[in-house]
Protein backbone atom coordinates (compact mmCIF):
# COMPACT_ATOMS: atom_id res chain seq x y z
CA UNK A 1 0.00 0.00 0.00
CA UNK A 2 0.76 3.68 -0.60
CA UNK A 3 0.11 4.69 3.07
CA UNK A 4 0.77 3.81 6.49
CA UNK A 5 -2.05 2.27 8.10
CA UNK A 6 -3.83 4.94 10.99
CA UNK A 7 -2.52 3.03 14.00
CA UNK A 8 1.16 2.68 13.33
CA UNK A 9 3.34 5.69 14.57
CA UNK A 10 6.50 7.00 12.60
CA UNK A 11 8.81 4.81 14.41
CA UNK A 12 6.70 1.78 13.35
CA UNK A 13 7.47 2.93 9.36
CA UNK A 14 9.22 0.02 7.28
CA UNK A 15 10.42 0.51 3.55
CA UNK A 16 9.31 -1.79 1.41
CA UNK A 17 12.56 -4.11 1.18
CA UNK A 18 13.77 -5.26 -2.74
CA UNK A 19 16.16 -8.12 -2.68
CA UNK A 20 17.92 -8.01 -6.19
CA UNK A 21 19.18 -11.82 -7.18
CA UNK A 22 22.58 -11.02 -8.55
CA UNK A 23 23.60 -13.82 -10.74
CA UNK A 24 27.02 -14.82 -13.00
CA UNK A 25 26.98 -13.49 -16.09
CA UNK A 26 24.50 -10.66 -15.34
CA UNK A 27 24.60 -7.51 -17.27
CA UNK A 28 25.22 -4.52 -14.94
CA UNK A 29 22.88 -1.80 -17.03
CA UNK A 30 19.86 -4.02 -15.76
CA UNK A 31 21.14 -4.76 -12.07
CA UNK A 32 21.48 -1.17 -11.67
CA UNK A 33 18.08 -0.23 -12.76
CA UNK A 34 16.30 -1.35 -9.65
CA UNK A 35 19.13 0.57 -7.32
CA UNK A 36 18.08 4.09 -9.60
CA UNK A 37 14.39 3.97 -9.54
CA UNK A 38 13.42 2.21 -6.07
CA UNK A 39 16.49 3.96 -4.74
CA UNK A 40 14.74 7.13 -5.39
CA UNK A 41 11.02 7.74 -3.76
CA UNK A 42 10.40 9.17 -0.85
CA UNK A 43 7.69 10.24 1.47
CA UNK A 44 6.61 13.72 2.37
CA UNK A 45 8.46 13.27 5.40
CA UNK A 46 11.70 12.61 3.33
CA UNK A 47 11.85 8.79 4.43
CA UNK A 48 12.99 6.30 1.62
CA UNK A 49 10.12 4.10 0.50
CA UNK A 50 11.95 1.54 -0.56
CA UNK A 51 15.27 -0.09 0.46
CA UNK A 52 17.19 -2.20 -2.06
CA UNK A 53 20.09 -4.91 -1.28
CA UNK A 54 21.65 -6.72 -3.53
CA UNK A 55 22.49 -10.64 -2.76
CA UNK A 56 24.04 -13.69 -4.02
CA UNK A 57 23.41 -17.45 -4.42
CA UNK A 58 26.80 -17.83 -2.36
CA UNK A 59 27.70 -16.37 0.62
CA UNK A 60 29.25 -12.93 -0.28
CA UNK A 61 31.86 -12.48 -2.63
CA UNK A 62 32.37 -11.67 -6.46
CA UNK A 63 29.70 -12.27 -9.17
CA UNK A 64 30.91 -11.88 -12.27
CA UNK A 65 29.58 -9.77 -15.16
CA UNK A 66 29.43 -10.21 -18.95
CA UNK A 67 31.61 -7.39 -18.69
CA UNK A 68 35.59 -6.79 -18.00
CA UNK A 69 34.57 -6.60 -14.68
CA UNK A 70 33.13 -8.31 -11.64
CA UNK A 71 30.57 -6.94 -8.51
CA UNK A 72 31.39 -7.64 -4.97
CA UNK A 73 28.25 -8.58 -3.51
CA UNK A 74 28.09 -8.47 0.18
CA UNK A 75 24.84 -10.28 0.76
CA UNK A 76 23.98 -14.05 0.72
CA UNK A 77 21.03 -16.22 -0.39
CA UNK A 78 19.95 -15.58 3.18
CA UNK A 79 18.84 -11.91 1.92
CA UNK A 80 16.12 -13.24 -0.32
CA UNK A 81 13.73 -14.46 2.82
CA UNK A 82 13.62 -11.02 3.91
CA UNK A 83 12.20 -9.56 1.06
CA UNK A 84 8.92 -8.11 0.38
CA UNK A 85 9.92 -8.14 -3.66
CA UNK A 86 12.67 -9.96 -5.76
CA UNK A 87 13.84 -9.17 -8.84
CA UNK A 88 15.92 -11.24 -11.34
CA UNK A 89 17.92 -9.15 -13.83
CA UNK A 90 19.22 -11.20 -16.59
CA UNK A 91 22.21 -13.28 -17.07
CA UNK A 92 24.22 -14.72 -19.47
CA UNK A 93 25.14 -17.67 -17.59
CA UNK A 94 22.18 -19.54 -16.37
CA UNK A 95 23.28 -22.76 -18.16
CA UNK A 96 20.50 -25.35 -17.48
CA UNK A 97 18.16 -22.77 -16.65
CA UNK A 98 18.19 -21.44 -20.10
CA UNK A 99 19.38 -25.17 -21.41
CA UNK A 100 16.98 -27.65 -19.91
CA UNK A 101 14.63 -24.57 -18.19
CA UNK A 102 15.37 -26.44 -14.61
CA UNK A 103 17.24 -25.04 -11.97
CA UNK A 104 20.80 -25.81 -10.38
CA UNK A 105 20.66 -27.30 -6.88
CA UNK A 106 22.26 -24.35 -5.66
CA UNK A 107 19.54 -21.78 -7.14
CA UNK A 108 16.75 -23.69 -6.00
CA UNK A 109 17.84 -24.03 -2.32
CA UNK A 110 18.59 -20.15 -3.01
CA UNK A 111 14.56 -19.68 -4.25
CA UNK A 112 13.41 -21.82 -1.60
CA UNK A 113 14.06 -19.11 0.99
CA UNK A 114 11.68 -17.05 -0.61
CA UNK A 115 8.60 -16.64 2.08
CA UNK A 116 5.39 -17.31 0.41
CA UNK A 117 3.48 -13.78 -1.05
CA UNK A 118 6.50 -12.17 -1.93
CA UNK A 119 6.13 -9.89 -5.40
CA UNK A 120 8.86 -11.39 -7.82
CA UNK A 121 9.70 -9.61 -10.75
CA UNK A 122 12.38 -10.28 -13.44
CA UNK A 123 14.18 -8.02 -16.49
CA UNK A 124 14.50 -9.50 -19.82
CA UNK A 125 15.72 -13.24 -19.71
CA UNK A 126 15.32 -13.40 -15.81
CA UNK A 127 12.08 -14.58 -16.76
CA UNK A 128 14.02 -18.04 -17.28
CA UNK A 129 14.95 -18.11 -13.68
CA UNK A 130 11.04 -17.71 -13.14
CA UNK A 131 9.75 -19.94 -15.46
CA UNK A 132 12.13 -22.74 -14.24
CA UNK A 133 11.27 -22.66 -10.61
CA UNK A 134 7.83 -23.23 -11.92
CA UNK A 135 5.90 -19.31 -10.94
CA UNK A 136 4.98 -18.87 -14.47
CA UNK A 137 3.04 -21.97 -15.24
CA UNK A 138 -0.27 -20.54 -16.66
CA UNK A 139 0.17 -17.45 -16.24
CA UNK A 140 1.14 -14.64 -19.33
CA UNK A 141 4.79 -13.34 -19.12
CA UNK A 142 7.15 -12.15 -21.21
CA UNK A 143 10.78 -11.76 -22.78
CA UNK A 144 13.36 -9.65 -25.13
CA UNK A 145 11.70 -10.44 -28.72
CA UNK A 146 14.50 -11.80 -29.99
CA UNK A 147 14.17 -14.45 -27.03
CA UNK A 148 10.63 -14.72 -27.17
CA UNK A 149 9.78 -18.07 -29.27
CA UNK A 150 12.59 -20.04 -27.56
CA UNK A 151 11.18 -19.07 -24.29
CA UNK A 152 7.93 -20.37 -25.47
CA UNK A 153 9.04 -23.60 -26.95
CA UNK A 154 11.04 -24.34 -23.58
CA UNK A 155 8.19 -23.81 -21.59
CA UNK A 156 5.07 -24.52 -23.74
CA UNK A 157 2.49 -24.23 -20.08
CA UNK A 158 3.17 -20.33 -20.12
CA UNK A 159 1.73 -17.61 -22.17
CA UNK A 160 4.02 -15.91 -23.72
CA UNK A 161 3.15 -12.38 -25.23
CA UNK A 162 6.45 -10.61 -27.11
CA UNK A 163 4.52 -7.35 -27.99
CA UNK A 164 4.71 -5.64 -24.55
CA UNK A 165 7.51 -3.85 -22.50
CA UNK A 166 6.24 -6.06 -19.53
CA UNK A 167 3.24 -8.00 -17.59
CA UNK A 168 2.10 -7.63 -14.37
CA UNK A 169 0.27 -10.37 -12.79
CA UNK A 170 -0.06 -9.62 -9.28
CA UNK A 171 1.98 -11.09 -7.53
CA UNK A 172 4.98 -11.82 -10.67
CA UNK A 173 5.92 -9.15 -13.45
CA UNK A 174 8.17 -9.49 -16.09
CA UNK A 175 9.50 -7.33 -18.78
CA UNK A 176 10.98 -7.02 -21.64
CA UNK A 177 14.70 -6.78 -22.55
CA UNK A 178 17.26 -4.46 -21.01
CA UNK A 179 15.72 -0.56 -20.63
CA UNK A 180 12.03 -2.57 -20.60
CA UNK A 181 13.48 -3.06 -16.91
CA UNK A 182 12.84 0.64 -16.24
CA UNK A 183 9.74 0.85 -17.37
CA UNK A 184 8.57 -2.41 -15.37
CA UNK A 185 10.15 -0.52 -11.92
CA UNK A 186 8.52 2.77 -12.22
CA UNK A 187 5.33 0.69 -13.01
CA UNK A 188 5.74 -0.98 -9.64
CA UNK A 189 6.15 2.37 -8.29
CA UNK A 190 3.47 4.08 -9.79
CA UNK A 191 1.20 0.78 -8.20
CA UNK A 192 2.62 0.90 -4.78
CA UNK A 193 2.94 4.68 -4.59
CA UNK A 194 0.80 6.80 -7.46
CA UNK A 195 1.82 8.11 -10.24
CA UNK A 196 2.82 11.30 -8.83
CA UNK A 197 5.57 10.01 -7.25
CA UNK A 198 6.48 7.75 -9.93
CA UNK A 199 6.72 10.38 -12.23
CA UNK A 200 9.06 12.31 -10.06
CA UNK A 201 11.49 9.21 -10.49
CA UNK A 202 10.87 8.87 -14.05
CA UNK A 203 11.83 12.74 -14.33
CA UNK A 204 14.98 12.79 -12.22
CA UNK A 205 15.96 9.42 -13.98
CA UNK A 206 15.39 11.58 -17.30
CA UNK A 207 13.35 9.03 -18.69
CA UNK A 208 9.76 8.94 -19.98
CA UNK A 209 7.45 8.23 -17.04
CA UNK A 210 5.19 5.86 -18.89
CA UNK A 211 6.54 4.73 -22.63
CA UNK A 212 3.97 4.34 -25.41
CA UNK A 213 3.50 0.97 -27.12
CA UNK A 214 4.86 -2.40 -27.02
CA UNK A 215 8.33 -4.14 -27.94
CA UNK A 216 6.93 -4.13 -31.44
CA UNK A 217 8.42 -0.82 -32.22
CA UNK A 218 11.82 -2.02 -31.69
CA UNK A 219 11.75 -5.45 -33.53
CA UNK A 220 14.37 -4.70 -36.52
CA UNK A 221 12.70 -3.31 -39.55
CA UNK A 222 13.80 -2.20 -43.05
CA UNK A 223 14.64 1.77 -42.40
CA UNK A 224 11.57 3.94 -43.19
CA UNK A 225 11.95 5.94 -46.38
CA UNK A 226 12.78 9.76 -44.50
CA UNK A 227 10.35 11.38 -46.51
CA UNK A 228 7.41 9.55 -45.51
CA UNK A 229 5.73 11.73 -42.67
CA UNK A 230 5.15 10.37 -38.67
CA UNK A 231 1.81 10.39 -36.26
CA UNK A 232 4.10 12.52 -33.74
CA UNK A 233 1.64 15.71 -35.13
CA UNK A 234 -1.90 13.55 -34.69
CA UNK A 235 -0.29 12.15 -31.43
CA UNK A 236 0.11 15.53 -29.60
CA UNK A 237 -3.05 17.11 -31.26
CA UNK A 238 -4.95 14.23 -29.17
CA UNK A 239 -3.40 14.76 -26.30
CA UNK A 240 -4.08 18.51 -26.10
CA UNK A 241 -8.02 17.46 -26.40
CA UNK A 242 -8.70 13.81 -24.66
CA UNK A 243 -11.72 15.42 -22.74
CA UNK A 244 -12.91 15.38 -26.73
CA UNK A 245 -14.43 12.78 -28.81
CA UNK A 246 -11.59 12.06 -30.95
CA UNK A 247 -12.29 9.85 -34.58
CA UNK A 248 -9.79 7.93 -35.98
CA UNK A 249 -10.21 10.07 -39.02
CA UNK A 250 -9.56 13.30 -37.11
CA UNK A 251 -6.08 12.18 -36.18
CA UNK A 252 -5.29 10.68 -40.17
CA UNK A 253 -6.44 14.43 -41.05
CA UNK A 254 -3.45 16.22 -38.73
CA UNK A 255 -1.01 13.76 -40.74
CA UNK A 256 -2.84 14.21 -44.43
CA UNK A 257 -2.81 10.62 -44.80
CA UNK A 258 -5.79 8.12 -45.43
CA UNK A 259 -6.90 6.22 -42.33
CA UNK A 260 -5.51 3.06 -43.61
CA UNK A 261 -2.33 4.61 -43.87
CA UNK A 262 -2.61 6.41 -40.74
CA UNK A 263 -3.27 3.41 -38.86
CA UNK A 264 -0.88 1.34 -40.10
CA UNK A 265 2.17 4.09 -39.56
CA UNK A 266 0.99 4.52 -36.08
CA UNK A 267 1.02 0.79 -35.06
CA UNK A 268 4.73 0.48 -36.91
CA UNK A 269 5.58 3.83 -34.75
CA UNK A 270 3.91 3.29 -31.28
CA UNK A 271 3.53 -0.58 -31.52
CA UNK A 272 -0.03 -0.40 -31.25
CA UNK A 273 -3.47 0.88 -32.60
CA UNK A 274 -4.53 4.27 -32.14
CA UNK A 275 -7.82 3.30 -30.43
CA UNK A 276 -5.44 1.08 -27.65
CA UNK A 277 -3.45 4.34 -27.50
CA UNK A 278 -5.86 6.73 -27.28
CA UNK A 279 -7.41 4.29 -24.16
CA UNK A 280 -4.17 4.48 -22.55
CA UNK A 281 -3.40 7.63 -22.52
CA UNK A 282 -6.67 8.40 -21.26
CA UNK A 283 -6.32 5.97 -18.33
CA UNK A 284 -3.15 8.09 -17.47
CA UNK A 285 -4.92 10.87 -17.18
CA UNK A 286 -8.12 9.80 -15.20
CA UNK A 287 -4.96 8.39 -12.69
CA UNK A 288 -3.80 11.42 -12.54
CA UNK A 289 -6.68 13.47 -11.84
CA UNK A 290 -7.65 10.86 -9.43
CA UNK A 291 -5.06 11.66 -7.40
CA UNK A 292 -4.62 15.37 -7.40
CA UNK A 293 -8.11 16.63 -7.69
CA UNK A 294 -10.90 16.64 -5.87
CA UNK A 295 -13.37 16.13 -9.12
CA UNK A 296 -16.03 13.86 -8.87
CA UNK A 297 -15.78 10.22 -10.90
CA UNK A 298 -18.21 11.74 -13.13
CA UNK A 299 -16.12 15.04 -13.80
CA UNK A 300 -12.51 12.84 -13.79
CA UNK A 301 -14.53 10.81 -16.43
CA UNK A 302 -15.80 14.08 -18.52
CA UNK A 303 -11.97 15.27 -18.63
CA UNK A 304 -10.17 12.50 -19.44
CA UNK A 305 -12.80 12.01 -21.93
CA UNK A 306 -14.34 8.09 -20.99
CA UNK A 307 -17.71 10.52 -21.49
CA UNK A 308 -19.20 8.46 -18.72
CA UNK A 309 -18.37 7.26 -15.10
CA UNK A 310 -19.70 3.78 -15.84
CA UNK A 311 -17.37 3.71 -19.45
CA UNK A 312 -14.00 5.08 -16.87
CA UNK A 313 -15.04 2.52 -14.57
CA UNK A 314 -14.96 -0.96 -16.81
CA UNK A 315 -11.79 1.11 -18.66
CA UNK A 316 -9.43 1.23 -15.25
CA UNK A 317 -10.89 -1.74 -14.06
CA UNK A 318 -9.68 -3.69 -17.00
CA UNK A 319 -6.09 -1.36 -17.26
CA UNK A 320 -5.79 -1.57 -12.85
CA UNK A 321 -7.70 -4.24 -11.57
CA UNK A 322 -10.11 -1.36 -9.37
CA UNK A 323 -12.14 0.74 -9.56
CA UNK A 324 -11.46 4.59 -9.14
CA UNK A 325 -12.81 5.07 -6.14
CA UNK A 326 -10.84 2.09 -4.69
CA UNK A 327 -7.34 3.71 -6.79
CA UNK A 328 -8.72 7.48 -5.29
CA UNK A 329 -8.69 6.21 -1.59
CA UNK A 330 -5.52 4.13 -1.97
CA UNK A 331 -2.92 6.78 -3.71
CA UNK A 332 -4.75 9.91 -1.97
CA UNK A 333 -4.41 8.49 1.45
CA UNK A 334 -0.76 8.96 1.78
CA UNK A 335 -0.87 12.56 0.98
CA UNK A 336 -3.93 12.93 3.55
CA UNK A 337 -1.75 11.48 6.51
CA UNK A 338 1.31 13.27 5.91
CA UNK A 339 -0.61 16.59 5.55
CA UNK A 340 -2.22 15.52 9.46
CA UNK A 341 0.92 14.71 11.01
CA UNK A 342 3.20 17.57 9.39
CA UNK A 343 0.20 19.90 10.53
CA UNK A 344 0.11 21.21 6.55
CA UNK A 345 -3.10 21.88 4.86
Amino acid sequence: MSSEPEHLTPSDFRPHRVVVLALDGLLPFELGIPHRIFGRPRDARGRHLYEVVTCSIRPPGPVRTDADFAIQVEHGPEALATADTVIIPASYELGPVFEEGVLTDELAAAFARIRPGTRLASICTGVYVLAAAGRLDGRPATTHWADAERFQRLFPRIEVDADVLFIDDGDVLTSAGVAAGIDLCLHMVRRDHGTAIATEVARRTVVPPHRDGGQAQYIHRPVPDPQQSSTTTARAWALGRLHEPIQLRDMADQESMSVRTFTRRFREEVGSSPGQWLTQQRVERARHLLESTDLSVDQVADAAGFGTAQSMRQHLQAALGVTPTSYRRTFRAAGKADRQVTGRT
